[in-house]
């Protein structure tokens, strides 16, 4: 799976399990733009991000985080955080 349709299926995926429609995120975003992150048609900016996870109620982190164990098919959320945690212990100034 790409990037676009791994992010757009969690957007998805988070929207309805919120009980979100598209409309919801008419303040940061139109229904359109929404529909076509969802379809895996673009992606999103840091900021948009933001802006979508603010309507989500999640941390932009958290969203990434799931689009990413989506796309590489990871099921073990412990050990992808173990290596998140090293990762960031790795590139800590």
């Amino acid at each position: 799976m790409e990037l676009k349709e791994a992010f757009g299926a969690t957007l998805r995926q988070a929207r309805l399990r919120k009980g979100l429609t598209q409309e919801h995120f008419s303040l940061v975003s139109s229904r359109t733009n929404v529909s076509l992150l969802e379809r895996g048609g673009t992606s999103p900016t840091l900021i948009k991000l933001e802006e979508l996870c603010s309507v989500l109620g999640v941390h932009p982190v958290s969203l990434v985080t799931a689009c990413y164990m989506r796309k590489e098919n990871i099921t073990d959320l412990n050990a992808f955080l173990a290596q998140v945690q090293k990762d960031l212990k790795a590139i800590d100034t």
